[in-house]
C-alpha cells in the first residue's frame, strides 16, 4: 500500500514548501496520545529519516517513519475547505475507532 495526497492536498503541500526553505516533502506519522491512543502528526520534512518510506503523489515526496507506517499505511490525504476553515482531512483503512473529541484514534492491524 502507499500514503497518497488528492490533488488538492498535494497542492497545498507545495504551497507550503515553496515558503519552507530546504523543504524536501511532506513528514506524516503518528504520536501516542489522546484517549484512543494515536495523534497524527503532519510537518514539512526537512531532512531524511534513516528509516522513511518515501511515497510520491503528483510530484510531492510523502515520509513516513518506520515506526508510523503500520498505523497509516493506505491513508489518503485531502485537503478540504468548509466556510472559513481549510484542514487536511485523514481517510485511514486502519482506524478502528476514534475518540469523542475528534484527536486521537486506535488502529485495526488486520484492516487492510
Amino acid at each position: 500500500m502507499a500514503v497518497t495526497l488528492t490533488p488538492a492536498a498535494a497542492e497545498r503541500v507545495r504551497r507550503y514548501l515553496a515558503e519552507t526553505p530546504g523543504g524536501i516533502g511532506l513528514r506524516f506519522g503518528v504520536r501516542k496520545s489522546g484517549c484512543s491512543g494515536f495523534a497524527y502528526v503532519v510537518d514539512i520534512a526537512t531532512a531524511a529519516g534513516p528509516d522513511d518510506s518515501v511515497f510520491e503523489t503528483d510530484g510531492v515526496a510523502v515520509r513516513v517513519d518506520a515506526a508510523s507506517l503500520p498505523q497509516v499505511d493506505g491513508t489518503v490525504i485531502d485537503f478540504v475547505s468548509q466556510g472559513l476553515n481549510q484542514q487536511f482531512v485523514f481517510r485511514n483503512p486502519r482506524v478502528a475507532a476514534e475518540c469523542g473529541c475528534g484527536e486521537s484514534f486506535t488502529t485495526d492491524p488486520s484492516a487492510v
